[in-house]
């Protein structure tokens, strides 16, 4: 086997032309791989009286998994149940679309309990960061199906 000759460049930030370049790549190798085009995007949001939004759930499903990719409460929000309330709908309307299978992942100064009081598990713990931080993968199977 023969290797091309190649110069690696090392940055400490990320060059936008060749990050490009490297998305394109890893998009059209995993389109080629896997019907990814059937991704599909899945939010919810809590507003307040006004119609400001307070909260938000994003993520994304795939056939019968979905990802919670992003929970939010604005601070003075917080510990009200709103994000437990967030999570419930998203869970809700994914399920809605055949989801049965959900995961996400979370630090330990984000929200590990929140996600283990709505019956997620921890699949996975990283453990390797600065600081004493930890990062989980948690998933939850739909009981019952959708």
């Amino acid at each position: 086997m023969s290797m091309v000759p190649v110069c690696i460049s090392l940055h400490d930030s990320l060059p936008r032309a060749e990050a490009a370049v490297v998305d394109s790549g890893l998009g059209q190798a995993n389109d080629a791989a896997a019907p990814l085009h059937e991704v599909r995007p899945l939010s919810c949001f809590a507003r307040d009286a006004a119609g400001r939004v307070v909260g938000g759930a994003i993520g994304r499903r795939w056939g019968s998994c979905c990802e919670l990719q992003q929970l939010w409460v604005e601070p003075p929000s917080r510990r009200q149940g709103i994000g437990a309330e967030l999570v419930r709908a998203f869970e809700a309307h994914a399920r809605t679309h055949g989801c049965v299978s959900f995961y996400l992942e979370t630090f330990s100064f984000q929200a590990p309990a929140l996600y283990e009081s709505l019956g997620y598990r921890t699949a996975h713990e990283h453990a390797a960061y600065p600081h004493g931080i930890v990062k989980y993968l948690m998933v939850k199977d739909a009981v019952g199906g959708p």
